[in-house]
């Protein structure tokens, strides 16, 4: 295969629209931290947009190639069915990328970021590989899944010394269980084809409609946790709205009609970019009140 179809392949892999869903949390928690911009910030972010992104969609492609050959919604922003020949080419470009941009943050981080780093790194790699595979193991993939997202900001926020106060561990805690809605909403629409591949997930095992209702409590609970943030950070609790809107009308979802669910999954796809822009403007201002 020609080097330029393996690229291409390899950036359909990685899920260009996500990437910023874990560049934007450590980047920002960084940044409120130490309110500059160095060359920590930027190779961080770098890290976390391109290289960690491939490496945690590239391994779950990988691993997932039988359930995603049944798969009708895989390619595209839901990511590649990657032909066999190309499996070892993503696995050794994701270890290739990230090795470098992770000796760099060792060698800047302390003992403490190491450990952020190195647990966030075996979430990206054991949540599709085995032997522990922990996306088959129902509530824990759904808590791995949302560790790969709020653990850029723990990691910026470790690296940066950041001093925790309960505010800032409600923003954390919000974060997390929006992961988790947002992987278990995701796993619905996979149903089908997961039981037909035997794989095992939250949505396979309690079913469509129960994993619908858990991910709308856990969106809600995310905006309840936000007002415990400090101020304007109360006013992203308004942010679960939106995703609570999108969710609702699967509530009722029979598991033979779960891939219905992937209409939700596009509108949430994009919903993240306006959340983002949302919360990049409460951070302004929350720079502007603490300058």
């Amino acid at each position: 295969m020609r080097a330029g179809a393996v690229a291409q392949r390899l950036l359909v892999s990685s899920r260009p629209v996500s990437w910023i869903n874990t560049a934007f949390p450590f980047a920002a928690a960084y940044v409120m931290t130490t309110r500059q911009i160095d060359v920590v910030l930027i190779v961080g972010t770098l890290f976390f947009l391109i290289p960690y992104n491939l490496a945690m969609y590239g391994i779950n492609d990988v691993f997932d190639y039988e359930s995603d050959l049944r798969n009708p919604r895989k390619g595209g922003a839901h990511g590649a069915v990657l032909d066999r020949r190309l499996h070892r080419a993503t696995l050794t470009a994701a270890a290739v990328l990230c090795l470098p941009f992770v000796v760099f943050l060792a060698v800047v981080g302390s003992p403490a970021s190491w450990a952020v780093l190195a647990a966030s790194l075996f979430f990206v790699v054991f949540y599709s590989a085995p032997p522990l595979r922990l996306k088959e193991r129902p509530f824990l993939d759904s808590i791995t899944s949302s560790i790969h997202f709020f653990s850029p900001a723990v990691y910026g926020l470790v690296l940066a010394e950041a001093t925790w106060t309960w505010p800032l561990a409600a923003l954390v805690a919000a974060f997390a269980l929006w992961g988790v809605a947002s992987h278990a909403f995701g796993a619905v629409q996979d149903v089908v084809a997961d039981r037909d591949a035997g794989i095992a997930s939250i949505a396979t095992v309690r079913g469509a409609r129960w994993t619908v209702r858990f991910a709308l409590c856990c969106y809600a609970a995310a905006g309840l946790a936000m007002l415990l943030t400090a101020w304007p950070g109360p006013l992203a609790a308004l942010l679960a709205l939106p995703y609570v809107v999108t969710v609702w009308p699967y509530r009722r979802l029979a598991d033979a009609d779960a891939a219905e669910a992937t209409a939700g999954w596009r509108r949430f796809l994009w919903l993240n970019q306006f959340t983002g822009f949302a919360v990049t403007l409460l951070l302004i201002w929350y720079a502007a009140l603490t300058a």
